[in-house]
């Protein structure tokens, strides 16, 4: 059953979300792609404030399966592109999504493994994962999930990394700026997840979904609307109520209505 490739799990307001495909270290198809998209966009319209993308096995993912790769490739012209089309789809919605999204990373990850880890927010690994754009060696190319990659390696180290396809060890994606910490092992691996998920949940969920549309905007205006755009996004956030709240604990020194308490 497609539910069972892909599941949701729901603790308070951290959503996890696991890939189960180890058998085929957690490679992408049609169904796998569809239900995560599915799953991404429930948690997109919940109360969650973090979303937290697993894999099980020894593998984070392996990208795309290739025997679904080679019947795409040989289905027509409108099945193939309508196919890529919801791959990006699913990329963008939750590159997009209002939550802090998080990667735990435990193993290799690969083409379209890293679309996942480009399109969260912090990406966590053990050392022992591996990473690849690959695509280049079976004569593919890594499109659609080059627009999240290249934002987040930038173009010059896209350009080393698409054109050889090399693999490379933890501490240089790391290094690259596709992972955010190295950590030695999955005990490690899940202490280092919990605690960037209780730093997130000290945070004002509108400023968190706020702050993530500013990374979106500003990139992309022109010069001469960068200051009022951003002039007016401080002044919403000063004159709303969970600004004024937010100001409010800290100057009477107590926590936040959006903060557990003590």
């Amino acid at each position: 059953m497609m539910s069972d490739l892909v599941k949701l799990e729901r603790e308070g307001a951290v959503s996890r979300i696991w890939l189960e495909r180890p058998d085929v270290h957690n490679a992408f198809n049609d169904e796998v792609v569809a239900r995560l998209d599915e799953l991404i966009r429930e948690v997109v319209q919940s109360e969650a404030r973090v979303l937290v993308l697993g894999g099980r096995g020894r593998s984070f993912s392996a990208g795309a399966d290739l025997n679904w790769m080679k019947s795409k490739g040989q289905s027509g012209d409108s099945e193939n592109r309508e196919d890529a089309a919801k791959l990006a789809a699913m990329l963008r919605v939750l590159s997009s999504a209002p939550q802090a999204t998080i990667a735990r990373v435990q193993g290799t990850a690969l083409g379209g493994g890293l679309g996942l880890i480009s399109a969260c927010d912090i990406a966590i690994a053990v050392e022992r994962a591996k990473f690849g754009f690959s695509e280049v060696r079976l004569g593919l190319i890594p499109a659609v999930i080059s627009p999240h990659a290249i934002e987040k390696i930038g173009p010059g180290r896209a350009r080393q990394l698409f054109v050889t396809g090399e693999r490379f060890d933890a501490a240089h994606a790391e290094r690259y700026g596709l992972i955010s910490q190295v950590v030695p092992d999955e005990e490690a691996l899940d202490l280092a997840v919990d605690a960037a998920v209780s730093q997130v949940l000290q945070n004002g969920p509108q400023a968190v979904a706020a702050a993530k549309e500013l990374i979106r905007q500003v990139p992309s205006l022109p010069a001469s609307q960068v200051d009022a755009y951003t002039s007016a996004q401080i002044a919403a956030r000063r004159a709303s109520e969970e600004g004024r709240e937010g100001i409010t604990a800290f100057l009477e020194k107590r926590s936040p209505s959006w903060q557990a308490p003590n």
